[in-house]
């Protein structure tokens, strides 16, 4: 693990009617820190209470895994012995049932539930691909082993016909075990990377993120073997693109700002969101987020940090609330001297998106948020990441992430 130093990066950069001062050192992070210190212990010490009205989910052991699904099995069996029949009660994934809690500030399902008689022709064909996917996962817990969603698929073809139909009852069956998927041994392929000041075991092996080259670490979907060993980072690094990754990496930036680096590759799975939560929890790290100045930009980071309405059940566990989004603001466009042929207009999904964003219960409660996606609406333009390279192929390491760090310049 590389040891804590002194680096300073002394930079003086005019950009349009901005000039940038960036004097970054070991001491800035630590300070920085401190400003978020008092939020970050708040964090930490908060326990989940769950809210009322929504269901709660546990992120359990296999043995506990196991327990449920006998459980459950057995109370359906002894329901049919005695009434011929049994009713499997499902939380409902509607839009309708997705509660935003100001308190948590997350995404969350509410307890409202659908109904599915186990012997009636119009839910059979559901009904039987659920109990499918029950015994294919009890068989995993059993077995201690993973399985990719698409095995999943291929383990009943002609039942589930569409992997979507598997994919639906493979979130049906967390729901009704009240539990997280990551504790079903279902995986969805991972495609995240990492890199940086981190330590992980992964079963026996011991593996150091500073030392795996350019490409960093593919993050496991299997993380219930991932083990957060030690880090003397300063902060966690989210970024949308695996371009902005490749520029980040090549500079060896986490040298100079010590820090953990994470990209989702576009929308982040499932596992990378995980990942991200687990070592924002156990680290007690500031955390920023780096997007594209679009809508969708915009919509990845709200999921890092809300969770998403699809798996809402699962947000404690994947969101990280006390995420902040570095940029690539609105504001930034005119600020940074983004120049013209690098801004893009923006089209009817862009602005559908971008609607949807505002009227968020969670972005109307964000004031600078609202503002930045107010801007937004008015240019009517967005630009990528690498638009910051019309300054130059360093500008994005050695300016722009300094001076927005070292001023405090955040969401």
């Amino acid at each position: 693990m590389a040891k804590k130093s002194k680096t300073t990066n002394n930079t003086a950069v005019s950009v349009g009617s901005k000039k940038l001062k960036t004097n970054l050192t070991m001491e800035n992070f630590t300070i920085l820190r401190g400003i978020l210190k008092k939020n970050l212990q708040r964090d930490s010490k908060k326990k989940f209470i769950q809210p009322p009205g929504t269901i709660q989910i546990d992120d359990v052991q296999i043995d506990e895994g196991i327990n449920r699904i006998n459980n459950l099995t057995q109370e359906l069996c002894d329901t049919i012995m005695h009434n011929g029949s049994a009713v499997l009660k499902i939380p409902s994934r509607s839009n309708k049932n997705i509660i935003y809690d100001q308190t948590l500030d997350l995404l969350l399902l509410g307890n409202k539930l659908t109904s599915k008689n186990l012997l009636s022709l119009t839910s059979v064909i559901d009904t039987t691909r659920l109990m499918r996917v029950l015994e294919l996962v009890y068989e995993l817990l059993s077995k201690d082993i993973h399985a990719t969603k698409r095995e999943i698929f291929y383990g009943d073809v002609n039942l589930f016909q569409d992997q979507k139909n598997s994919d639906a009852s493979i979130e049906d069956v967390s729901t009704i075990l009240k539990t997280t998927r990551n504790s079903t041994h279902i995986v969805a392929s991972a495609k995240g990377t990492a890199i940086g000041r981190l330590r992980i075991k992964d079963k026996n092996d011991i593996i150091d993120l500073e030392g795996l080259g350019s490409g960093g670490w593919t993050i496991s979907p299997m993380l219930d073997n991932i083990e957060i060993l030690e880090s003397d980072a300063e902060f966690i690094l989210v970024l949308e693109k695996d371009a902005a990754m490749i520029r980040l990496s090549e500079a060896r930036w986490w040298r100079k700002f010590p820090c953990i680096i994470l990209t989702g590759k576009g929308a982040a799975d499932m596992a990378t969101r995980m990942f991200l939560k687990r070592i924002n929890k156990v680290l007690n790290l500031p955390t920023f987020a780096l997007m594209d100045s679009d809508p969708y930009g915009h919509y990845i980071y709200s999921v890092y940090l809300r969770g998403s309405k699809r798996l809402s059940y699962e947000s404690p566990f994947l969101a990280t609330p006390n995420m902040h989004l570095l940029g690539v603001l609105s504001k930034d466009l005119a600020e940074y001297n983004i120049p013209a042929n690098c801004r893009i207009a923006m089209n009817k999904q862009d602005n559908k998106r971008l609607d949807e964003m505002l009227n968020e219960d969670f972005v109307k409660n964000n004031k600078k948020w609202s503002a930045d996606l107010r801007l937004m609406k008015k240019l009517k333009v967005k630009a990528e990441i690498q638009a910051l390279s019309a300054h130059g192929f360093e500008f994005l390491t050695e300016s722009y992430l300094p001076n927005k760090i070292e001023s405090g310049d955040w969401i």
